[in-house]
């Protein structure tokens, strides 16, 4: 085997001679012939031979060019012909797998389809097409993947004309599983019910919707529902400083106190704290809401308890919230007690919906550098291309 073939990384090739001018010109042949494709004869001839050019990959800042002298053969046993099939270059192709490969990676990096015409020598057409052929195969690939057993449930805008799409993602490998149009029973029905592997599903992670949490308990009876940390807390301070602003709406104006209230009390400086303590005690009843509040976030920001601990913390919260009941936080107390099932069940699990949040701004990003996109069957191609693998297409 000659090392220049190596370098070529087309092993089954023979080097004859190489030009070197503009461009590189590799002219090349099989190194042996093959078995019959249909009957596997081992002995068969060869009946003309022609020449193919096409772009290989590109060598430094010169592009190289491949002309192999490729046979037609005929099989005495089984009568029929057929061509020399050569490793990682498919039929009828004018580019090597390589190659192709190569536009789609550097495309895919940024480097604009202007750009890549006059170093690579291919129109913004074909650099298109070869993308989108890409997108298509690695989607192919996916299609018939399972459900993770770990899924994150959320929602994101798409268009103003056609609202609102849901993500799935696969939290145990941080990767996008599906983007569907719409967020309603209705119109995720058609997909669930054909979704195949739902009973594979043991956790989902979503926010505090009453229609996902339906959907969970209807289409994957198995999986056990966990309530977003982020959103629960989240929602405990929105109710806060409403509260606050009922008690006192000058103050609420104030950046300063505002700062200081959001933030959780054992993350203040010592300065900040006597500040704070300053002003509640001008108010009692904020003074009482304000430890309350941080004495649930304390609980609501737990994690990876044992059954035993779960059982302790989940009295402690039933107290808390039966206090919230009696106070102008008695809207947050309902909240609560109605999720309070998949609430607990944050304090067994560390999984959260922060990987569908991060997966959510990078699409906001996709479609500002597409300016927008119209069909939603393209934007979720290009979704799960960039979200739903590592970006690098592995394939002889």
């Amino acid at each position: 085997m000659s090392l220049a073939s190596l370098i070529l990384g087309l092993p089954e090739l023979e080097v004859e001679r190489v030009d070197r001018n503009d461009a590189i010109a590799v002219y090349a042949k099989p190194r042996q012939r093959p078995c019959c494709l249909h009957c596997q004869h081992p002995r068969i001839r060869i009946k003309a031979t022609y020449q193919r050019t096409l772009k290989h990959t590109r060598q430094g800042n010169q592009l190289m060019t491949l002309y192999l002298r490729t046979p037609k053969y005929h099989c005495p046993r089984c009568g029929r012909y057929f061509r020399h099939r050569f490793k990682g270059i498919r039929p009828r192709f004018r580019a090597s797998e390589a190659f192709r490969l190569e536009v789609f990676e550097s495309h895919d990096g940024g480097v604009t389809q202007a750009k890549i015409r006059p170093t690579h020598r291919i129109s913004e057409a074909t650099t298109e097409r070869w993308y989108q052929g890409q997108c298509r195969q690695r989607l192919s690939e996916m299609s018939n993947r399972p459900c993770p057993k770990v899924l994150g449930l959320d929602e994101h805008f798409f268009t103003r004309k056609r609202g609102y799409a849901t993500t799935l993602v696969d939290l145990r490998r941080n990767k996008v599983f599906d983007v569907r149009l719409g967020r309603s029973e209705a119109s995720l029905d058609g997909y669930l019910r054909q979704l195949p592997g739902k009973d594979n599903v043991r956790l989902i992670v979503m926010d505090l919707s009453e229609t996902y949490r339906n959907i969970a308990r209807q289409y994957f009876p198995r999986a056990t529902i966990v309530a977003d940390r982020f959103h629960v807390v989240r929602l405990v301070n929105q109710h806060f400083l409403k509260a606050w602003q009922a008690v006192h709406p000058e103050g609420r104006k104030n950046r300063g106190l505002l700062s200081l209230m959001r933030r959780h009390e054992w993350r203040l400086r010592p300065e900040q704290r006597e500040n704070l303590q300053r002003y509640l005690a001008d108010y009692p009843g904020l003074a009482a809401l304000y430890e309350a509040k941080q004495r649930l976030n304390c609980l609501l920001l737990l994690k990876n308890l044992r059954k035993r601990e779960a059982r302790q913390k989940l009295t402690e919260l039933l107290e808390l919230i039966e206090q919230l009941r009696q106070s102008p936080l008695r809207r947050l107390a309902r909240t609560l007690k109605a999720w309070l099932e998949p609430i607990v069940m944050m304090w067994r699990t560390s999984k959260s919906n922060g990987p569908t949040e991060g997966f959510h701004t990078k699409m906001e990003m996709m479609t500002r550098r597409a300016y927008g996109f119209r069909n939603f069957e393209n934007y979720r191609l290009r979704v799960l291309t960039h979200c739903g693998w590592d970006g690098i297409i592995n394939r002889v």
